[in-house]
């Protein structure tokens, strides 16, 4: 900024006139940066006096869970309270209280606080039918993301733009911050291993808010029968990719510190393999370990069944050894700006029963190591020992051209 000031008005003289305008746009942007930076960030639901008026007198539906929330109340009892006629919500993953475990079937319910039905798009059925929105006017849709491709909510997300598509609804977005947005890495989905947990060929971590994902769907036409929703979205303000932001409310039961939301995208392919990756502790995603790794690991931990989080989790009471990641310094994954994958590494190095360590078979989890990554080399490159910068390279051009596509579709700097 000093330097700026330097410019005297004798030198901006000397300029031709289309370098004094572009010195002050920079100016300006500058300016504008700095006062952003300087502001609170504001949730796209937090900003009611962009969207209340245009909720006023309609049928609203929304698709929420415990995230939704304006300030410390929920989204539904705030609309409620500002006259806003809610119809219906419809309830994803983990339902719309938040409090059933991962991959467990929700069933339809009236909420006991607001007496309005909840129709669960986790049970019978995965998007709203022509008659769940014949008495919608306008649908709104606020879940907390994590910005990871095997995370569900953009699954449910890109369906209910399907349904609002079908039946002529208007879908309002209020967008909420990437926790890990700062990050774009691993394999472009390779869409033969297209599944529950990745449907969409973008890399594991994507660096998108839902609004910016939802626009990408669109435009890229992912929808199915290449469909188009109609979209209003409501941005978060004094908001960039670059900054950090601690979730107010945990996203799902095992996602419950923001180290566990921040390790996500590196522990979660942990899902795929022989080890247990903190289910059944309280501090899942944070923690990684096997009884066979006992001699070789000192820390340990022993997994149980914890109701509403992992019942049955993979090596249950029994102790486990390997890494505990409590404590690990995240900043060292922001300033790499890449998943870290030498966890991984290191323990199929270290165990001792290396043909078990893929086996999806015994590790009943949430899919292949294939589905996770998203690509059918990973799991030979590991077993082969090849290098990380060879995995890496192994992932271009598909990584660089999805960089340059999401600029299309962005809503932040």
């Amino acid at each position: 900024m000093n330097s700026l000031k330097k410019l005297s008005r004798r030198n901006l003289k000397l300029l031709p006139i289309s370098k004094i305008l572009a010195f002050a746009f920079v100016l300006f942007f500058f300016t504008l940066t700095l006062k952003a930076q300087n502001q609170p960030i504001k949730t796209g639901a937090d900003q009611t006096d962009l969207y209340i008026p245009l909720l006023k007198g309609k049928r609203v539906a929304i698709m929420a869970n415990q995230t939704a929330i304006i300030g410390t109340t929920h989204l539904v009892d705030s609309l409620q309270s500002l006259g806003i006629q809610v119809v219906k919500v419809f309830g994803p993953e983990h339902g719309f209280r938040g409090n059933v475990s991962a991959g467990e079937k929700v069933s339809d319910e009236t909420d006991p606080k607001t007496g309005i039905p909840i129709i669960s798009l986790y049970g019978k059925k995965n998007k709203p039918s022509a008659e769940d929105m014949a008495d919608v006017d306008i649908m709104i849709y606020d879940l907390q993301d994590v910005g990871v491709r095997f995370y569900t909510n953009i699954n449910a997300l890109s369906r209910l733009m399907e349904a609002c598509a079908a039946n002529s609804k208007e879908l309002m977005i209020l967008d909420r911050p990437n926790p890990n947005a700062y990050l774009i890495d691993g394999p472009i989905l390779d869409m033969k291993y297209k599944s529950g947990i990745g449907m969409f060929p973008i890399p594991m971590s994507h660096g998108l808010t839902v609004g910016e994902f939802a626009q990408m769907a669109n435009g890229e036409g992912w929808l199915t029968n290449g469909v188009k929703c109609k979209l209003r979205i409501i941005p978060v303000a004094n908001y960039n990719h670059d900054m950090e932001y601690t979730l107010p409310v945990p996203p799902s039961p095992n996602l419950n510190t923001q180290q566990a939301v921040l390790l996500y995208p590196s522990t979660c392919m942990f899902e795929g393999v022989y080890l247990n990756h903190g289910r059944g502790t309280y501090f899942p995603f944070t923690v990684l370990g096997s009884p066979e790794l006992k001699g070789i690991y000192d820390f340990s931990y022993t997994p149980t069944g914890i109701k509403g989080m992992a019942e049955t989790p993979l090596f249950m009471d029994q102790v486990c050894y390997g890494l505990d990641l409590r404590e690990f310094d995240t900043d060292k994954l922001r300033k790499s700006g890449q998943i870290n994958f030498k966890w991984i590494i290191e323990l199929y190095k270290a165990h001792p029963h290396k043909e078990k360590f893929f086996d999806s078979s015994l590790s009943n989890q949430m899919g292949t190591i294939e589905k996770l990554i998203g690509t059918g080399e990973f799991r030979q490159q590991i077993i082969s020992g090849v290098s990380e910068e060879e995995i890496r390279a192994s992932w271009e051009p598909g990584l660089s051209k999805y960089k340059e596509m999401r600029k299309k579709y962005l809503l932040y700097p």
